[in-house]
């Protein structure tokens, strides 16, 4: 099924060209011997990249697609630049299972030349096609580049935020979703409640007979407002028709706001009057434009006087109160690629200067499609913590803050592709929202949502969903036990087809130990506390026996977490027992595998000494194997080398961080024979 990627997202960006962009919301950039044969076919397949190339940097992402594939099945084509940009086409229109083909490959094979942005990319493509784990392995990877790059982020915190992606995977389904009958196979979105028993949406369907003009991001016709019956019973979307001749034109609208009264629209289309109007590069961008009712019929529109033509607006949202706008934007003083801002509506019908809503809604990536329900905000966003594309998130207002404590969804409200124009009724049970997820019938699809009458669930129950750590598979048939503070074991459950686990009726405010055993992986054990009238979520990831083994430069060794010992120490402590415990599993697992261990120590302190400690560690860490069963012929040897071989060069010539000096201390467990 051919995908429009974030459909009006995509109509939302000033971009350039596609390859130095980050923003995924473009515009109308209305864009004789065996050697003889040989050369030929090399030709042959440079037009075809020229071409590829060429649709691409018109942001006609299809037939782009379409022509590196064939570029590609030849092997001697993989380059860099070729790959990312068949990535990037199938990312664009949300082909997410193709587009980790190609990204999977560039990670692989050309770890020199690929961006934190490529990274952001294949970590996103990973959570479409459900690979979780993965996912968070790669986007730890993206936060190290960043870092690199030097943008803002904290490791810690990063780290911290995309383990609360199994618990946005829970199992509780608070709300009933149905695709609609209203669908096409284009591509639907943005619904926005117009009078009681109506509702305005964008559709990309045409309703003439005749329809040429197409929109070559995705080859589908060109966006217009629509409005349909709502049924109160089903909440299906009847007898849509086109909205107004007035508002339409033969370019994009979409993304519609009316105020109470409903005398006033706000709504957002490309940056045209009597006709398309581009920047000097080309470039048309979205703006902002208002509409009064007169006599029953919408009046012409005009534009908002913070648009621009060198930046975009669009995506309108008013408050219940019709005093506030709120809108998104790349202007000046955004903090990532794409903002939600807010300007007041004075009542002489003039405008402050636009507002960003701040870091607790805005991040360095897109955050898009507000909505405010009382006191509340929703929107879409990439850059807080998602199952996959964009999620839907809500913000609660605080009079001394603005919006705080965005939070996702969680499913079915949000899936592991683009969910977003969210809207709900005033007594927020129901509403209707955009989404791209597998099972619909177009491009984008609007689907109805009611919030279910909660049955009487256990109280103090304890979560959660296990996955393999390294492709973020789910892991059915795990046994999982409880287990008491004296270890000892309470209960125990197998995972479901889903990976799904839980423990109820649990003691409130008591530490509970969680083991979860499955065969060929190592076993892991976490301590959570059960929490009165609350399901707590864990986060589990089992690592297979067989990935602790790593080849480098050659040499085969079992990869652990690194062995700490405490200063001037060399007794095992118990982070190190749990590590030492991994090598025992997989020597027990290989019983003819033979090892060496090497301790090495950082610069500081005597040479002489060091390499005392080191031997000591070693030693230490040798009889901590021999005492759980291994036989000492298996070890080879146990030595200590000090500081004789740094792995950055921090010897006492040149100052160095505290974090540079621990890198040198580590211990390598060397496999000499399987």
């Amino acid at each position: 099924m051919k995908k429009l990627l974030f459909s009006f997202i995509f109509l939302f960006a000033s971009i350039i060209n596609a390859q130095n962009s980050n923003l995924y919301l473009p515009f109308d950039t209305i864009a004789k011997n065996v050697s003889s044969l040989k050369s030929t076919s090399i030709l042959k397949e440079g037009k075809l990249i020229e071409k590829a190339d060429g649709y691409f940097n018109k942001m006609w992402y299809l037939e782009a697609a379409e022509l590196y594939e064939e570029i590609l099945k030849n092997k001697e084509n993989y380059n860099a630049s070729i790959l990312k940009k068949a990535g990037d086409s199938h990312y664009y229109n949300t082909n997410m299972e193709k587009a980790y083909e190609w990204y999977s490959i560039l990670h692989n094979d050309y770890k020199d030349e690929i961006s934190a942005d490529n990274i952001f990319k294949y970590a996103h493509s990973l959570k479409g096609t459900g690979k979780y784990g993965k996912a968070k392995k790669i986007m730890r990877l993206y936060a190290k580049l960043q870092k690199k790059e030097q943008l803002s982020i904290s490791d810690d915190n990063f780290s911290t935020k995309e383990k609360t992606i199994d618990n946005l995977l829970n199992i509780n389904q608070k709300f009933e979703v149905k695709n609609l009958a209203v669908n096409s196979e284009y591509s639907e979105f943005s619904p926005m409640y117009y009078t009681n028993d109506k509702v305005v949406y964008a559709s990309a369907k045409d309703s003439s007979f005749f329809h040429t003009r197409k929109y070559k991001w995705n080859n589908q016709p060109y966006l217009d407002l629509y409005v349909a019956k709502v049924n109160q019973e089903s909440q299906e979307l009847k007898n849509a028709i086109k909205f107004s001749k007035k508002i339409n034109t033969k370019y994009h609208e979409a993304s519609v706001t009316f105020s109470p009264d409903n005398e006033t629209m706000y709504f957002t289309r490309n940056n045209y009057e009597k006709k398309l109007k581009r920047d000097d590069k080309g470039v048309s961008h979205l703006k902002i434009y208002t509409s009064n009712k007169v006599d029953g019929e919408w009046t012409m529109a005009k534009e908002l006087p913070f648009n621009s033509d060198t930046y975009s607006t669009g995506h309108p949202a008013l408050s219940i109160d019709g005093k506030k706008l709120y809108f998104v934007s790349d202007m000046p003083g955004s903090i990532g690629q794409t903002d939600i801002f807010v300007v007041d509506i004075y009542e002489n019908g003039t405008f402050s200067q636009p507002r960003n809503l701040g870091p607790q809604v805005n991040t360095k990536k897109r955050e898009m499609f507000p909505f405010i329900s009382e006191n509340k905000l929703y929107f879409s966003s990439d850059g807080h913590t998602s199952i996959g594309g964009l999620d839907i998130f809500e913000a609660e207002y605080d009079k001394e803050s603005g919006f705080v404590n965005a939070l996702n969804m969680g499913q079915p409200i949000n899936s592991n592709l683009d969910d977003f124009s969210y809207i709900v009724d005033k007594e927020n049970k129901s509403g209707y929202f955009a989404s791209n997820r597998k099972g619909g019938k177009g491009d984008d699809d609007i689907y109805s949502f009611k919030r279910l009458i909660p049955e009487e669930v256990s109280k103090n129950a304890i979560a959660g969903i296990v996955t393999d750590l390294v492709d973020g598979e789910l892991m059915p048939q795990a046994l999982v036990l409880l287990l008491d503070e004296n270890n000892i074991k309470l209960k125990e459950v197998v995972t479901d087809d889903y990976g799904s686990f839980v423990f109820e009726d649990l003691e409130g405010d008591k530490k509970y130990t969680i083991k979860t055993i499955k065969g060929h992986y190592f076993d892991d054990e976490q301590t959570a506390t059960a929490k009165e009238d609350v399901v707590v979520n864990i986060d589990i990831t089992l690592k297979k026996l067989k990935d602790l083994i790593a080849i480098e430069e050659g040499i085969k060794k079992l990869k652990i977490e690194n062995i700490y010992f405490d200063f001037d120490r060399f007794n095992i402590k118990t982070d190190a027992e749990i590590e030492l415990d991994k090598i025992v599993t997989v020597m027990n697992e290989s019983p003819s595998m033979i090892i060496k261990i090497e301790s090495h120590t950082d610069s500081r302190g005597e040479k002489r000494y060091n390499k005392y400690l080191s031997n000591k560690r070693a030693e230490s860490s040798k009889d901590y194997l021999i005492s759980k069963g291994i036989d000492a012929s298996r070890i080879e040897s146990a030595i200590g080398y000090g500081e004789e071989q740094l792995l950055n060069g921090c010897d006492e010539s040149i100052r160095c961080t505290r974090e540079q000096h621990i890198e040198n201390r580590r211990s390598e467990f060397i496999i000499m024979k399987m």
